[in-house]
């Protein structure tokens, strides 16, 4: 007898329906499972043949042929458990209705029949509300994630008993509903504040400029000046996702497990701090059937590398294409995926291996040939991909001693925002966000500079020896800058200081 159910399985962090055929004949108990299957799937027999003994049903002792169609596209995971296990019970009668095509079921069975969560909810809903598929019954602990789509009906099960019920209307099942919207402006509270941090003025101020243009950042100074400090504190200033950018990032967090049981949605920016010894596969992705990285894990938020030479030189290299282009492409034999990664980068670094090369306090021990060695583990091509470079000194005394609170992140935060909302107006329809964003198109478009601009912009080209990729990048954070100032035109002082924030490299590359 042959009795259909539909599941879906994700691929890259898109998901598409995969109609589960289960067939029971003759035979003496062998159970084969066919579609391309991987290990996880293989041994769903295992856990389906205990989980429906246990709930006190039949199982049949014959020979059970499971086809996951499409049957050219690998599956992974133990999804399937459950839409598998309402075949086989499907075959015996189980059901009072033989037609479950407007139903999707997704769920890892456990021994006792209890459903265990998975992977990915939230791409399966979107891809059942496009198919037009009405229901989607899935473990309860993803139910908040899948029910964020509107226009599908989406149920939390507990166990297989609950889900036979629901079939067969035996017991009234409440579905899950979400308020996006108010998921999404619920207040997120941060431990951290920029009050916490001591001096540095001027670091400060590049953060906000950096934040206000989702512009790439540079902190370099000697240990304990605050570097990192200043960094962990970024997210405290960001604006808020908007629900097209939630979106997209909960669905690259389900993928790989990263998003936390009942939360529905992503609400803050991510703030991603790979440690140094990560793979290049751990940072930008990877795997047989490649899964995000590092750099996708922080799509619209911001990836933190600290002490940014410690890193191997070929995992830096790699993130030259998601910088520019704000996706990844990762090819295998078998398939070729591609991943969103549109992040602020925002990286700190001491100036020497000692650290404490031009510091005023303590002398550096480390020869020129040493510092050079360090320093030229970033190298040009990625240097020339960060915005802005800034110098962070050790902090004084008298701020460290001063019981004067400085700027906290409240006050920092509006300027960012009333920066953002004119970056959003000015590209609107352009599915950019920021002037980090722009093309080289819309730079020329948004960035007009007067003579005396332009002149001053020739000078330190030619001086510093820029490439044509640090003055587009100068343009765009002169754009930020007059923005932060409520400037429609980009005036000579806002060319000077981004020109300034390209110049501290200089000191050390040169």
């Amino acid at each position: 007898m042959l009795f259909k159910a539909l599941s879906a399985a994700v691929f890259g962090i898109d998901a598409y329906v995969v109609e589960v055929e289960v067939d029971v004949s003759a035979g003496n108990g062998i159970f084969l499972t066919v579609g391309l299957p991987d290990t996880a799937v293989k041994e769903s027999k295992e856990r389906i043949k205990s989980a429906i003994k246990n709930c006190g049903l039949d199982y049949p002792f014959q020979n059970i042929t499971v086809n996951l169609a499409p049957a050219d596209i690998r599956k992974e995971g133990s999804a399937f458990d459950l839409p598998m296990a309402i075949g086989i019970l499907g075959t015996n009668g189980t059901f009072l209705r033989r037609d479950l095509s407007d139903y999707i079921f997704l769920g890892e069975l456990s021994l006792d029949g209890g459903l265990r969560p998975i992977k990915g909810a939230l791409s399966i809903a979107v891809a059942a509300c496009q198919k037009g598929i009405q229901n989607l019954v899935l473990p309860l602990e993803n139910a908040r994630e899948a029910a964020v789509v509107s226009g599908i009906t989406v149920y939390g099960m507990k166990n297989l008993v609950q889900v036979i019920d629901l079939i067969n209307q035996t017991s009234h099942v409440e579905p899950i509903r979400v308020d996006p919207e108010a998921l999404l402006n619920e207040t997120l509270g941060y431990a951290v504040d920029f009050k916490d941090a001591k001096g540095q003025l001027s670091a400060k101020r590049a953060l906000e400029v950096a934040t206000a243009g989702g512009h790439n950042i540079l902190l370099i100074g000697p240990p304990g000046s605050g570097k990192t400090m200043l960094a962990k504190r970024i997210p405290t200033i960001l604006p808020p996702l908007t629900f097209e950018e939630a979106i997209e990032t909960t669905k690259i967090h389900s993928v790989s497990g990263a998003l936390a049981a009942n939360s529905g949605l992503v609400r803050g920016r991510p703030f991603r701090s790979p440690h140094h010894t990560i793979s290049d596969a751990g940072l930008i992705g990877g795997g047989a059937i490649p899964k995000p990285g590092e750099v996708s894990l922080a799509h619209h938020g911001v990836l933190f590398l600290d002490e940014l030479p410690e890193f191997a030189r070929n995992v830096l290299e790699v993130m030259r294409q998601p910088l520019e282009d704000g996706q990844v492409t990762i090819a295998r034999a078998a398939t070729s995926l591609t991943f969103p990664a549109r992040f602020m980068l925002a990286a700190a670094m001491n100036p020497c291996p000692c650290g404490y090369f031009n510091d005023s306090t303590r002398d550096c021990t480390c020869s020129p040939a040493q510092i050079q060695r360090y320093v030229s583990k970033i190298s040009g091509p990625l240097l020339d991909r960060i915005d802005i470079h800034i110098d962070v000194p050790a902090v004084k005394y008298a701020d460290l001693a001063g019981k004067s609170p400085g700027e906290g992140s409240t006050e920092i935060r509006q300027r960012v925002l009333q920066a953002r909302k004119v970056q959003q107006e000015r590209f609107r329809g352009q599915n950019i966000y920021c002037n980090a964003q722009m093309s080289p198109r819309q730079i020329r478009l948004h960035c007009e500079i007067g003579d005396d601009s332009r002149r001053h912009l020739e000078h330190a080209m030619t001086k510093m020896g820029l490439s044509a990729r640090a003055y587009d990048r100068i343009l765009k954070v002169s754009r930020t800058l007059a923005d932060l100032d409520h400037f429609p035109n980009i005036e000579a002082r806002h060319i000077s200081e981004a020109i300034q924030y390209r110049s501290l490299d200089r000191n050390y590359w040169a």
